[in-house]
């Protein structure tokens, strides 16, 4: 089966790793995580044989890439666009697995249950699924949920993970199971248009998207078992008078909100590719840098910390946790 060679490459290359912190955490549980590192790409592209391809449920009409090499849904556009006066054929880019390997192994238990409020494509769902990790996605389009069940049939044959089609904020109403952990990432306001339907945060007003997505968050939180994490992929996008909408911060406060405590920030760097190419309409004149980065943000439902690890078998340590002041436990 394809599923146990690439898991077995996976666990060669960790073993065969030249750093001890690397074979034992995949990558070093730093405050920033390197995406053109050799090893990480190595890794990536392993968990891409088994074929995934999350960019298929994301339709036809493509107006150009995001900051961070994603899609943007127009209508009237072909799959050639504008880009720097320059007309390209576009690439898709798919979430990262190796990124959710880390996220699953990190913060949730081995079978513990993933939740998923803004599921869009396959990747999260599969990677988790494989790696043992019961998945629960939900998401407004129709036609992205079909083609993640269909991949996740042909690729992992059982453990499939579960797919809701519907506006979370409905949905988690009617969801009575606990999960260990909430993995997402949410919509970068109205960055790209997902679908046309009224609950899509993508479609709403700056105002009634953070309405919506504080109570999605509180909702997702309430479904969280105590003394679980909880991890968020945002960015930041500007609004038409070039400044930040505080996507990062709205994050936060949703959670805060919510009854999280915010535990980690760790930065995500992206290849630069074509952030090189922004820099003359960006910088000169206004001096705005340009982003080739992602926030995730990790937080904690609980006051109890010690002895988080003994949830997690790979990072037991008989270190004592202690809390020195200014210093991080």
């Amino acid at each position: 089966m394809l599923l146990n060679k690439i898991q077995a490459q996976l666990d060669f290359h960790q073993k065969n790793l030249k750093e001890k912190t690397r074979r034992k955490y995949i990558e070093p549980p730093f405050s920033v995580l390197d995406t053109k590192l050799k090893s990480w790409q190595e890794r990536r592209n392993i968990w891409y044989q088994l074929g995934i391809q999350s960019e298929l449920g994301r339709g036809k009409e493509y107006t150009g890439y995001n900051s961070f090499g994603d899609w943007i849904i127009q209508k009237g556009w072909t799959e050639k666009g504008s880009f720097v006066g320059q007309e390209k054929k576009l690439k898709t880019s798919i979430f990262d697995p190796v990124l959710c390997e880390l996220m699953y192994e990190w913060f949730c238990p081995k079978n513990g249950a993933v939740l998923d409020p803004f599921a869009g494509g396959s990747v999260r769902g599969i990677v988790s699924s494989a790696l043992d990790r019961p998945y629960l996605g939900i998401d407004l389009n129709e036609y992205q949920i079909v083609s993640n069940r269909q991949q996740a049939k042909q690729i992992l044959k059982k453990k499939i993970p579960k797919w809701i089609i519907g506006d979370s904020e409905t949905v988690l109403d009617k969801i009575n199971k606990k999960f260990d952990f909430i993995f997402s990432c949410p919509p970068y306001f109205n960055l790209e248009v997902y679908t046309n339907e009224e609950e899509d945060l993508s479609n709403m007003s700056d105002e009634n998207f953070v309405n919506k997505y504080h109570s999605i968050i509180q909702k997702s939180v309430s479904k969280l078992k105590e003394n679980s994490f909880a991890a968020f992929v945002v960015g930041e996008v500007r609004n038409k008078n070039g400044f930040y909408k505080k996507l990062v911060y709205h994050t936060i406060d949703g959670f805060e909100k919510a009854g999280c405590n915010f535990y980690n920030d760790i930065i995500l760097l992206r290849p630069v590719a074509n952030a090189a190419m922004r820099i003359p309409t960006q910088f000169p004149n206004r001096r705005k840098v340009v982003r080739i980065h992602q926030n995730i943000l990790i937080f904690y439902k609980g006051e109890k910390q010690e002895n988080i690890g003994d949830r997690f078998e790979f990072t037991k340590s008989t270190t004592k946790y202690h809390n020195s002041g200014d210093h991080e436990p």
